[in-house]
């Protein structure tokens, strides 16, 4: 099962409890205070994972707390601090706090740590409250209250390439050709039902070779934007990507004219989100091993003449090694003009 938005409610650990107590001992008529410190809440804490890709632990599950702090001891002995609650998360996870609607956090590397709710602090023994002109104080500071909150978490996949089209284009066909991912494949539309990752390997290009990383959405149809079929669900998987490949199915299959396909796609996913269209892109025509293909790829190139179009077939494997190195290009002409507007690091 795939999940890619969830809401959650977390709470770190409450401070435990200062403690009054006084030394006794023999011959130690005047001991004086010797009440412990409460001992810290445990924070909850989000962990990013490259080997969690989904949200699904956290659907079924959805409330999640941090241990309180053990409250303080005589003899001034500190309680012992509440354990954490780590949380993994897949790599692209917004947090959003449901009571301002605004996003507080985002886990975008292996590894990364945030604390998005810190526990509370330990109350004070009665020791603290010992002065000159009060030698036995007989006060000692509950714990403070650990934070909590209601959020809503979205998963927005970070992959280099976005795969999109239409209904049986040959989107998960081409995901299987060019990567290890296996998703499903049939002669009928909507085959995939939830976005797949897939890995592109290039093992001569540099010592040590590259991997590019591949989002396969599922199939868009006329009026995604506004929440029709089943790719408006998961078009917030390619907002990160560096390249967009629109694929488009050149063999006219059930009817369909490229043309308009390709005018479609543009048109979705500029009223999704206009900043994709300012993205690199990179049209392939898909099924070039039909015979009726050739025909319409010359009316495609006639309509958009300034428009690049790789010609494939994932059927038989024409065109796929000059595509994998056509991505491999683009993606790091994006990386290196994205690090170059960054400006040099301090």
């Amino acid at each position: 099962m795939f999940v890619d938005e969830c809401t959650v409610k977390l709470a770190a650990g409450d401070g435990g409890r200062g403690c009054v107590s006084f030394r006794r001992e023999k011959y130690e008529p005047w001991g004086g205070p010797n009440g412990g410190d409460g001992g810290r809440g445990g924070d909850v804490i989000l962990i990013g994972d490259v080997n969690t890709n989904n949200l699904v632990d956290y659907k079924f599950q959805p409330h999640w707390s941090a241990e309180r702090g053990e409250h303080g001891q005589g003899s001034d002995c500190t309680g012992r601090d509440g354990r954490h609650c780590e949380l993994k998360m897949p790599l692209g996870t917004v947090v959003i706090d449901l009571a301002t609607e605004k996003p507080v956090a985002e886990v975008v590397a292996d590894g990364q740590r945030l604390v998005l709710c810190k526990g509370g602090n330990g109350g004070w023994g009665n020791r603290h409250f010992k002065t000159s002109t009060n030698r036995a104080p007989r006060r000692a500071n509950a714990g403070q209250p650990g934070e909590a909150g209601t959020y809503r978490l979205v998963l927005k996949s970070i992959a280099d390439i976005g795969l999109v089209g239409f209904p049986n284009a040959g989107k998960s066909s081409l995901t299987g050709r060019l990567t290890q991912a296996r998703p499903k494949t049939a002669a009928y539309p909507f085959t995939t039902l939830h976005p797949q990752i897939g890995v592109i390997e290039y093992p001569d290009e540099v010592k040590g070779g590259r991997r590019l990383l591949l989002a396969d959405v599922p199939g868009l149809i006329e009026g995604a934007h506004e929440n029709r079929g089943l790719g408006h669900r998961f078009l917030r998987h390619i907002e990160r990507c560096a390249l967009l490949v629109y694929l488009i199915d050149m063999a006219g299959t059930d009817a369909r004219d490229p043309r308009e396909d390709y005018r479609h796609l543009q048109r979705e996913l500029k009223l999704y989100d206009p900043a994709l269209l300012a993205k690199p892109r990179l049209v392939v025509a898909n099924k070039m091993d039909l015979p009726e293909s050739a025909g319409w790829l010359a009316k495609f190139r006639r309509r958009y003449r300034t428009v690049d179009v790789l010609e494939i077939s994932c059927a038989t494997g024409a065109g796929l090694d000059r595509l994998k190195k056509e991505l491999s290009k683009r993606v790091a002409r994006f990386r290196a003009a994205e690090k170059a507007s960054q400006g040099p690091t301090a």
